[in-house]
């Protein structure tokens, strides 16, 4: 498993009016640079997403388990799934998993009743949080999320520190690639994804 180790920055932000998940687009594979132009966040509805650390296989296979989830739900009841129950199904996924886990470290984030950002580690534990950073740049990113997060900010603010966020992990983190991010921001009018590019 040693050589199948994958690096990332992923960086969730609850801000006043919505979510903002970002995350670099490398994909590296031991010490190569697979792909410049990897998609490490995967919408489940058209209101909630998540993001990945680690094996982009595993992360596929869960988004395609939680969509069909989400369909089913909204088909029985009537309304979408809120966003902390599909992070507390996923949780109960993981946990079911533990002696053969998914290889993953996941930002779940959505607007369906209220903004909701939460992060997951393999094994099922579930933390609701303001803000948060998984992956191997993740001791950069968080340094930044503590340093300009505040309570209150409204959606382009914390964009904009998200992208730092990650921006910055990406300069100290081999593993992480600071070229290209990901941006996706849910707000009551629903989701959009953007990808900020830099020159150097």
């Amino acid at each position: 498993m040693e050589t199948k180790k994958t690096g990332t920055t992923t960086v969730g932000i609850r801000a006043r009016d919505g979510i903002i998940l970002a995350a670099d687009t490398q994909a590296s594979l031991d010490h190569m640079v697979e792909t410049l132009n990897i998609k490490k966040i995967l919408p489940i509805t058209d209101r909630i997403a998540i993001t990945t650390a680690g094996s982009v296989g595993d992360v596929q296979a869960l988004a395609r388990m939680l969509g069909a989830e989400a369909r089913y739900y909204q088909f029985t009841w009537g309304r979408p799934l809120s966003t902390r129950a599909m992070a507390n199904l996923l949780s109960n996924i993981l946990n079911g998993n533990k002696w053969f886990p998914y290889l993953v470290q996941i930002i779940i984030g959505g607007y369906v009743e209220e903004p909701t950002l939460a992060n997951l580690d393999p094994l099922g534990g579930l933390i609701f949080d303001d803000y948060t950073a998984t992956g191997s740049g993740s001791p950069f990113a968080i340094a930044v999320l503590e340093d300009g997060f505040r309570k209150g900010m409204d959606i382009e603010e914390a964009k904009e520190l998200a992208v730092r966020a990650v921006r910055t992990a990406g300069k100290r983190d081999v593993y992480t690639g600071s070229r290209k991010i990901q941006v996706v921001t849910i707000t009551r009018d629903g989701m959009k994804e953007e990808f900020v590019e830099f020159s150097e």
